[in-house]
């Protein structure tokens, strides 16, 4: 333990290796859908589709690249924050890219697809060399950090109420309130979220893991997961959800990965390069910088991390994500950045780079314990409490904005409003940066705005120019 204490500065961080690994099984717990969220999603299957990805194949490569970002965020950069393919990227993977690497007659066009992901992943890297995705971090305001956190803390607790069924889509209002409240889920969603709740105000350490275990618990013995373990056999088979299918897990609790060889290796980089595709590599780009920036900030700000309006050791984090998409295409999935889902383990105790590196451990004994992992992983309403908490919890930065400068709290706002409505994190980020110039400038106070704001404001409007082209 005394190497963890020296590398990791765990005392001068104020946490243990006890904390930190619980940080990290934390932050895994509500991250965990990916492994079979993505796999789903770049097979096709999801759509009732086959894009001619292997589903086995995308699944390893899916927690080997989450596994090996997120150790080298944890024992480079030294953060506790989580890396896997990002949701948003992977749906604009399936129905963009490989729908115009189809439309162009490409053969295979998934492997197009992985090389347009892999040439986007070699321009980051050129943009981490040159320290400019660093300069974009720095040259963000106080008020437009914190509006950040707190955008991405509604972000994140409107998707622990839409994948609990508390909250629908609807028509008219596009969400509305559920009203069958008696269902299983929505019950079970209410009950865990009041546990985790009851241990945060108690001030119980791991309030958070100890809230979604219970929940786990709870869930078993009303029947409404399963897993294949002898001493359970007798509570039966599972029933029908009204809101969501509720699954029986088949097979072992302990289970050989699939192979990866389908997709390693797979990007075909020649018409990935083709002029047509020159468009969705900087849109990827584009999306990796700010979903990378976005997290950095609102996971910084709520771990204590930015100091004097900077974050320490931002370009070694940087490099977790652009190593993520780079062994990720080589793999076989779409674009790796950071999660924000990390929240939930910073909000649990951890603090250092220890936490990411047991997530990462996490990622790969993911790969022999699949069935368990997806009893729980798989089912919103056991981990939807922690994001809604944690959503609550990162909200509280919006008293660090200067409400008293409205050249300060526009740009911030728009960004807060503009990350969930969007349902993006980068789009609700471009929203605040590309006003925040104008209005400084408009106002007659122009000098306060670094040049790389300007500049950013200026590739913004390329991005969503850029972003009508491919639609």
């Amino acid at each position: 333990m005394g190497w963890m204490n020296r590398y990791f500065r765990l005392r001068e961080n104020g946490t243990t290796v006890r904390i930190e690994v619980l940080a990290g099984i934390t932050t895994f717990l509500t991250m965990a859908y990916i492994i079979f969220v993505q796999p789903a999603v770049l097979s096709g299957q999801m759509f009732g589709m086959s894009t001619g990805m292997d589903i086995g194949a995308v699944t390893v490569a899916t927690c080997l690249s989450a596994a090996l970002a997120t150790a080298v965020m944890g024992l480079y950069a030294r953060y506790p924050i989580a890396l896997a393919p990002g949701m948003g990227e992977n749906f604009f993977f399936v129905f963009t890219v490989i729908g115009a690497a189809t439309a162009a007659g490409f053969p295979q066009p998934w492997r197009v697809a992985l090389g347009v992901v892999f040439i986007s992943g070699v321009l980051f890297f050129i943009l981490y060399a040159l320290g400019i995705r660093e300069k974009i971090f720095d040259a963000l305001s106080p008020s437009l950090k914190n509006g950040i956190a707190a955008g991405i803390g509604i972000f994140i607790a409107f998707i622990g109420l839409q994948n609990a069924g508390f909250i629908v889509k609807s028509p008219g209002t596009l969400v509305t309130l559920n009203t069958q409240f008696a269902s299983p889920d929505i019950v079970l969603f209410g009950v865990g979220l009041i546990i985790t709740l009851a241990l945060l105000a108690r001030h119980v350490r791991g309030a958070i893991l100890w809230g979604m275990l219970a929940t786990t618990l709870l869930a078993v013995l009303a029947r409404l997961v399963l897993p294949h373990v002898p001493a359970l056999a007798g509570i039966g088979v599972v029933a029908e959800s009204k809101l969501m299918t509720r699954f029986a897990l088949s097979g072992e609790i302990v289970s050989l990965p699939p192979s990866l060889g389908p997709t390693l290796f797979q990007m075909d980089l020649v018409h990935a390069a083709h002029v047509v595709m020159w468009p969705f590599i900087l849109v990827f780009l584009f999306m990796d910088v700010f979903d990378t920036v976005g997290t950095l900030v609102g996971v910084g700000e709520q771990a204590g991390f930015i100091k004097d309006n900077k974050l320490p050791r931002a370009r070694q984090a940087m490099l977790a994500d652009q190593t993520g998409t780079l062994v990720g295409a080589v793999f076989g999935t779409s674009t790796v950045t950071s999660f924000i889902e990390s929240a939930a383990g910073v909000e649990a105790g951890g603090r250092t780079g220890l936490t990411a590196l047991t997530t990462s451990g996490c990622f790969l004994l993911a790969l022999f314990f699949a069935p368990l992992i997806a009893m729980v992983g798989s089912y919103s309403p056991i981990t939807s409490p922690a994001l809604v908490v944690v959503g609550a919890m990162m909200v509280r930065n919006v008293s660090k904005i200067d409400w008293s400068d409205f050249s300060e709290l526009a740009p911030a706002f728009l960004i807060m409003i503009g990350i969930p409505l969007c349902y993006s994190i980068s789009d609700g980020l471009a929203l605040g940066f590309l006003a925040y110039p104008f209005i400084k400038l408009l106002a007659g106070r122009g000098r306060e705005v670094s040049p790389a704001m300007y500049v950013i404001a200026v590739a913004l409007m390329g991005y969503f120019v850029m972003r009508a082209m491919v639609k």
